[in-house]
């Protein structure tokens, strides 16, 4: 199994912190966002490999994170080569690109680079393992309708399994939402450059989603616990006075 953080963004709404510093490295208590993250990796059996897709703006902040960083995994970066955010491949385009350019062939994770969550990954992976012709998404319950439209907002069945996703609805049908956290298995991950064939959004992974349910199975596993998505300056401020204390 591989991992792929998806840092590549410009992070304009926590300008001006995110001008000269990417989002991911933003310090969150004493250390940078993307830290949480390389820690829950690392409690990952079966994990051999990290790779985090920046963009060529960051590129050499990351090197200096990555060389003083300490982890038990295999870390590499991946330039996927814009300077601004007009520019973007956007995360499906990242993604496509870290697929292609490592030749991954193996499940692949994948997280959003500005979230930070209390709860272990080894649950997730494991339910997403056990249903191998299935991409799964991991999910979380704001349990209140009414704060949900600034995220990807989801609709699952009995079973678990996803009936419908809409990226920041105005009149959202549920209070689940996406997490950022993706599971997809080593024979789906062609689709990807299909989906991108077909001209659609590449910004939100959601969109992807949306498309796979046409002819996909999509199992959702629902998160429970501390989790933030650092998308503007309220949220940063919010888990830096969670995560300093």
């Amino acid at each position: 199994m591989k991992a792929l953080i998806l840092a590549a963004g410009y992070g304009t709404r926590l300008h001006p912190l995110t001008k000269q510093k990417p989002k991911p490295l933003l310090l969150v208590g004493k250390k940078p966002i993307i830290d949480y993250l390389i820690q829950k990796l690392d409690k990952l059996e079966g994990l051999d490999t990290i790779y985090v897709v920046t963009n060529q703006k960051f590129y050499n902040a990351f090197e200096k994170w990555l060389k003083e960083l300490k982890t038990k995994k295999q870390v590499a970066l991946i330039n996927d080569g814009t300077m601004k955010h007009e520019d973007r491949l956007g995360a499906l385009g990242d993604i496509e690109l870290a697929i292609r350019w490592q030749g991954i062939s193996d499940d692949l994770l994948i997280l959003a680079g500005d979230n930070i969550f209390g709860w272990d990954l080894n649950g997730f992976v494991e339910y997403a393992v056990a249903q191998p012709r299935s991409f799964a998404m991991g999910i979380y319950d704001l349990e209140d309708k009414s704060k949900v439209s600034k995220y990807g907002v989801v609709e699952i069945d009995d079973k678990s399994c996803l009936k419908s996703f809409h990226e920041k609805p105005e009149e959202p049908i549920s209070s689940l939402i996406a997490t950022g956290i993706y599971y997809f298995p080593k024979d789906k991950l062609k689709l990807v450059k299909e989906y991108l064939k077909v001209g659609k959004e590449t910004d939100a992974p959601g969109h992807f989603v949306s498309w796979l349910l046409r002819n996909q199975e999509v199992r959702c596993y629902i998160f429970k616990g501390v989790w933030y998505d650092i998308g503007d300056k309220d949220s940063y401020n919010k888990a830096n006075l969670i995560f300093s204390t």
